[in-house]
């Protein structure tokens, strides 16, 4: 009989075997996908079994026929099956996506088999949404899986969706989707809008569009909505370069978190593909912004998280700060402090936008400035950016008041009209105005020193890059 678990305990089992089966050379995160892959089959097969309905999934390979075998048997009918479901159309070959066995030795795989099967993963009164994505959080928070760079805080992610507030009727689009918060804390938002059937079936097999480069990724993203109660014949999620051509449809409302740094290795390069790009760069997160500007429909919103360099560099970036300044209505930035994210240092902002309309203002939140989080002593929550979402008041954008002022130079939520943005030099974003006193080098950590060191360096070379090319393009 399985063992009932709540919503704490299964996870800790989870993460336990993962360290045991770590010492066999399996890696967290490849543990994470095989456990996914298995939890699909075993959750398939109960519901078959609840209710009587044919199951997906092609005969000779469900959870009944892996549970009855072991040793080399088990392995070589499990690779088998991950080949085979890897071929198949709609969600079953969303989530399994490239599927690969990474787990080589039978017991080991037997050992995840039986953690999956002697529990009860789908007692109704158990949230197993909320527990799948414990576990992804969990494995974002080990440094040894390098999962982290996947996920963006719950509290970050909600206040966004609270203050964009997309509508059951709308199209959300998250074109770096990673494990897919972006959606479902769109989808949570947007399923209480509306009891009719009709709404609410096209949100679960229409409203949602997320896109993420990596197969591994795609297979979480997949298996963390489905676990969510977006259980359709599609996944909303699938695997796609979202960079390399045009947008084939344009949406209402943009949700994203683009990845920092580079494109991964073997990446085709965007210039030579895309002819529609306002300018060319090698800045991945320049190239995805220009590219969800470009998706937004007219009247179109969008919330999107990028780094400072985005605010301030040469070049490219000047040409796009421009363009959202003259030909979009970029009106708010969220500036965010370190120690937010699983990376180290990393100095974030979100960039709220609409399609259509030129800017008037740029409102600007600082919540960076003497604001000190650690994942794990003081972890951002949703209640901290009560202030921000009041500020920003989404319901009538004309009628904000700032807190700042001659009299409150401290006030955290100030505008700029667009005429002086314009004619700072390079039109830089990088605004600050609040004074922390004694502030210093001592109050970053080591790590987050040499994450700055790096950021610097990189935007150091960045710019020798762009000065090459103009001196290459001047002299032909």
């Amino acid at each position: 009989m399985a063992v009932k678990n709540n919503e704490q305990a299964l996870p800790q089992k989870v993460w336990r075997l993962a360290t045991v089966i770590a010492s066999a050379g399996v890696g967290f995160t490849d543990y994470i996908i095989q456990l996914t892959y298995l939890l699909f089959l075993k959750m398939d097969y109960e519901m078959t079994e609840a209710t009587g309905s044919r199951s997906a999934v092609p005969a000779g390979y469900t959870w009944a026929d892996l549970v009855k075998l072991d040793g080399m048997d088990l392995l070589h009918h499990y690779e088998e099956t991950l080949e085979v479901l890897s071929e198949q159309e709609g969600l079953i070959g969303t989530i399994f996506t490239k599927a690969q066995n990474k787990i080589s030795q039978p017991v080991s795989l037997q050992k995840v088999i039986t953690l999956i099967d002697e529990n009860d993963w789908f007692d109704p009164d158990i949230d197993k949404g909320a527990i799948y994505e414990g576990i992804l959080e969990k494995n974002g928070q080990d440094k040894k899986s390098g999962a982290g760079q996947y996920f963006t805080p719950r509290a970050l992610i909600n206040a966004m969706v609270d203050v964009t507030r997309p509508g059951i009727d709308e199209t959300v689009c998250d074109p770096a989707c990673g494990t897919g918060g972006f959606l479902l804390a769109a989808f949570s938002y947007m399923k209480k809008q509306s009891n009719d059937r009709a709404k609410l079936k096209k949100l679960y097999e229409e409203k949602l569009i997320g896109y993420d480069i990596t197969p591994l990724v795609v297979t979480l993203g997949a298996m963390n909505v489905y676990l969510h109660g977006i259980e359709t014949d599609r996944s909303p999620i699938s695997c796609r370069d979202s960079l390399i051509k045009e947008p084939e449809q344009l949406v209402d409302v943009i949700l994203a978190n683009p990845p920092f740094g580079t494109r991964p290795a073997g990446s085709v390069n965007i210039a030579d593909m895309r002819g529609d790009l306002y300018v060319d760069t090698s800045n991945n997160q320049l190239n995805f912004l220009q590219h969800m500007m470009l998706m937004l429909k007219d009247g179109g919103r969008a919330a999107v998280v990028l780094p400072d360099n985005v605010l301030f560099e040469s070049g490219a970036g000047e040409v796009i700060r421009k363009k959202l300044l003259t030909d979009f209505n970029l009106h708010t930035i969220l500036r965010l402090p370190t120690g937010i994210f699983y990376a180290n240092g990393v100095r974030a902002n979100v960039l709220f936008f609409s399609k259509g309309g030129k800017t008037e203002s740029v409102w600007f939140y600082d919540y960076r400035t003497g604001i000190k989080h650690t994942l794990a002593t003081n972890p951002i929550k949703r209640s901290d950016l009560d202030d921000f979402v009041a500020c920003y008041n989404a319901d009538d954008l004309s009628a904000r008041k700032e807190t700042w002022s001659a009299e409150n130079p401290n006030g955290r939520w100030r505008k700029f009209p667009v005429g002086d943005i314009l004619s700072r030099d390079k039109t830089n974003l990088d605004i600050s105005w609040i004074k922390e006193e004694g502030e210093s080098a001592d109050d970053y950590t080591l790590a987050e020193l040499f994450s700055i060191i790096e950021e610097k360096s990189r935007n150091i070379s960045n710019a020798v890059e762009s000065l090459k090319k103009l001196i290459g393009d001047i002299e032909e």
